[in-house]
């Protein structure tokens, strides 16, 4: 018995793997990681039925290279309680060249300077022009609004001052974006905060390599299908386990979050529990069998808090 569970272990189930929850113009997808290598998305949509079935093993999903899908070549082996799907080596490799950790500083795209609303608070924030409102969508902004655009080198030097001279963070916290979606308000009053924002940026002295814009403010949360009510859940889904079950409709899709709709109330999935995780296909009518926790309430709070990329 013990021999074949070390077979079941070291052994990855040839399967396909879920890389994450990623954002077009389109809309939201779980990006999944062939057995061969090859990539594929499905669509979230909202209303559609999410069933899953949490196979034998959770291996590295690999990293993003150059712009495709590079997997891991020791097939590493994964934590089930890990937040992410990526083993320590390919992690490390990713953050040598990486515009979010500021690895990379020679990329020649154009980059904008945007702000993001995330209900109690205004962040700062920079994107490669190319990527439309995707990093926006990925990190749960409730609205946005655009600066400037030019250099990456630049649009740094602005992201800082932001923060310097206006005390604009660059990172806020998860529970924090979670804890605005419970009442975050209407697009207006958003869109009014935003621009008040942007018009001190406008007193300061920017630096040369980017080009002010005059892109007003956008707001997602038609896109996430968040409504001006809030949306609250009642249980998040702890790590998974070989053999859990997973069903709901998806109600709201916000950055990497699913909040599923179920028979005892709503359901928050952080799909970078998926990452790495051999998946299939469960019943429409299976049960949730995965392991839950009651979400707690969120404090009050005016601390700026920090996350790993947002």
């Amino acid at each position: 018995m013990t021999a074949e569970r070390r077979l079941v272990t070291d052994t990855p189930a040839p399967a396909w793997r879920p890389t994450g929850l990623v954002w077009t113009e389109a809309g939201a997808a779980l990006q999944w990681l062939s057995p061969t290598g090859g990539v594929r998305a499905s669509a979230v949509d909202l209303g559609a039925r999410l069933s899953l079935m949490v196979g034998l093993d959770r291996r590295c999903v690999g990293l993003w290279w150059d712009g495709r899908r590079v997997p891991c070549t020791a097939r590493a082996q994964i934590d089930a309680g890990a937040k992410s799907g990526q083993c320590d080596s390919c992690a490390a490799i990713a953050r040598t060249r990486s515009v979010a950790t500021d690895t990379v500083l020679d990329d020649p795209r154009e980059f904008c300077v945007y702000l993001a609303h995330h209900g109690s608070v205004v962040k700062a924030g920079i994107t490669a022009t190319e990527r439309g409102q995707a990093r926006l969508l990925e990190q749960g902004a409730l609205s946005s609004m655009v600066l400037s655009a030019g250099t990456l080198l630049s649009a740094r030097r602005c992201e800082a001052l932001l923060t310097t001279a206006l005390g604009v963070p660059q990172q806020v916290h998860t529970a924090r974006k979670r804890g605005a979606r419970l009442a975050p308000g209407t697009a207006s009053a958003r869109a009014a905060e935003l621009v008040a924002v942007a018009e001190q940026a406008a007193g300061l002295d920017w630096p040369p390599g980017q080009t002010r814009t005059a892109t007003g403010p956008v707001d997602h949360t038609l896109a996430y299908g968040l409504p001006d009510g809030g949306i609250a859940a009642e249980q998040e889904i702890d790590p998974l386990q070989t053999g859990a079950t997973i069903n709901g409709e998806v109600v709201c899709r916000i950055g990497r979050d699913l909040y599923l709709s179920t028979p005892g109330g709503i359901v928050l999935l952080d799909t970078g529990l998926l990452q790495g995780w051999a998946l299939n296909r469960a019943e429409d009518d299976a049960l949730l069998t995965a392991r839950t926790t009651p979400v707690a309430k969120p404090r009050a709070t005016t601390e700026v808090q920090h996350d790993v990329l947002f």
